[in-house]
């Protein structure tokens, strides 16, 4: 493989890791020659998983396993009124929007109260990818121009168009021509003005982010590309998880307005109460963006998405082009969405999310002073991040936090990495994630870092 995706070639399994595989688990590997070379499996020894319940999963062997990565199942696996409500529409009737049904209304009605009244249009889709790919396209339309900015190493779908505007996707993917890149808003490396950024003030870290967009902007005009919007996820999950100083982002979207873009808030990592301190990413950060995407999380592992949007953005788009999509909002996925968005208000996952997010966070930051291989904890609710380096330096150190996946596997817990260098361990659990589970993970992540001497 000449090149290599952080997204999805980190931590996989390869086809040279197949000799040492018990024998059912190297059929099935070789079996999936049939779907192509595309996909991408987690871990040198690959999970077989058939069942789930909570934020905890069953391999074939019924061995079972914490889940510290699924935000697809965000209300758990298998949630019984997720499940129930799926059952019963299916029962009934499941087709496209061009005939009327209640459940798309009722649903919108109740997503886009979660939201700020500026955003008071939304469009279904299936994917994220589609969710963004029309979100991009809906911003052209508007401001009729063409350039996106996007952060170093972020993700926002496998489309034509979204995977130009993915540089996480790896170097054998071509990226927009009207694309710019800004970097990284790395709290913990960047030094801004002589002073590290994890000492700025969020006014200073997002006057600095604000100057890369100006530059970004600055080199489209001198490329004679118009810039239409800046593409964000309001906690930087691809780029590896970077959700402060809060209140930064303001002076950010100040300055795509004042140059004539406008904002997509891609929340399908930090949106749907993920964050404890609020139900969506962008409104932890005090912004109120003009379009927002999500897909992931919000019906519980059905193939849901959405875009909202201002009504005066949405008109140039909506106002001229038909827009259909044959799945999306469709009578199952909308009363999966509906029952998902029913068990986050009556069960409090935001609350869940804030207490036990830092709880977690707490206990694996205690861990720093005996293994230095922990260079920073960062994160908000139920997502951390964890970053992996050689002891004593801010130097990437991949080949370690491998090892840590693949040890934690061994002792049936379930994670990724993200970030530029593959060296952050992205703790990403169900929103039902427990005390007791953060106990079963820090049992398991102090044991792999002493069988590993880190």
């Amino acid at each position: 493989m000449a090149t290599r995706s952080t997204i999805m070639d980190t931590n996989s399994f390869r086809p040279e890791m197949a000799a040492a595989l018990d024998p059912e688990t190297r059929r099935l590997t070789e079996e999936r020659d049939v779907l192509g070379p595309a996909y991408r499996l987690f871990y040198r020894t690959p999970v077989h998983l058939v069942k789930g319940e909570g934020a905890h999963v069953w391999d074939a062997d019924g061995t079972e396993y914490l889940d510290v990565y699924n935000n697809v199942a965000s209300v758990g696996h298998a949630h019984p009124r997720v499940v129930e409500a799926i059952a019963r529409q299916a029962s009934l009737l499941n087709t496209h929007t061009r005939y009327l049904h209640e459940n798309i209304l009722k649903y919108a009605d109740d997503i886009l109260s979660t939201m700020p009244d500026e955003l008071n249009r939304i469009m279904f889709q299936c994917t994220g990818s589609e969710a963004n790919d029309l979100a991009v396209r809906v911003a052209q339309a508007y401001t009729g121009g063409e350039g996106v900015i996007v952060t170093a190493e972020a993700y926002h779908g496998n489309s034509a168009l979204t995977s130009k505007l993915s540089p996480a996707l790896g170097t054998a993917q071509d990226l927009g021509l009207t694309m710019r890149m800004i970097p990284t808003p790395d709290t913990y490396r960047l030094v801004i003005d002589g002073k590290p950024a994890s000492a700025c003030t969020a006014e200073e870290f997002g006057g600095w982010m604000a100057a890369e967009v100006r530059k970004a902007v600055a080199d489209m005009n001198r490329h004679g590309i118009k810039f239409a919007a800046l593409l964000a996820d309001s906690i930087f999950s691809s780029d590896g998880v970077y959700p402060d100083p809060v209140g930064y982002l303001q002076p950010v979207i100040d300055t795509v307005h004042e140059l004539g873009g406008v904002w997509i808030a891609d929340e399908v990592q930090p949106g749907f109460t993920r964050t404890g301190d609020a139900f969506w990413g962008f409104e932890r950060q005090e912004i109120v963006p003009d379009l927002v995407t999500s897909g992931k999380p919000m019906a519980n592992g059905l193939p849901t998405s959405l875009m909202a949007a201002r009504q005066e953005v949405l008109e140039p788009f909506a106002g001229s082009i038909p827009y259909f999509n044959t799945f999306g909002g469709n009578p199952v996925c909308m009363a999966a969405a509906q029952a998902t968005l029913d068990v986050m208000c009556s069960e409090d996952t935001m609350g869940n999310a804030k207490r036990v997010g830092a709880i977690f966070k707490q206990a694996v930051t205690d861990l720093m002073p005996a293994h230095p291989c922990i260079g920073d904890v960062r994160g908000a609710g139920l997502y951390i991040g964890c970053e992996i380096v050689k002891p004593g330096t801010k130097d990437p150190d991949q080949a370690a936090a491998l090892d840590i996946l693949e040890t934690l596997r061994a002792h049936h817990v379930l994670t990724s990495v993200c970030g530029r260098f593959g060296n952050i361990l992205k703790l990403r659990p169900p929103l039902v994630f427990s005390e007791q589970d953060v106990d079963w993970f820090m049992s398991a992540f102090t044991d792999t870092l002493q069988e590993l001497g880190l």
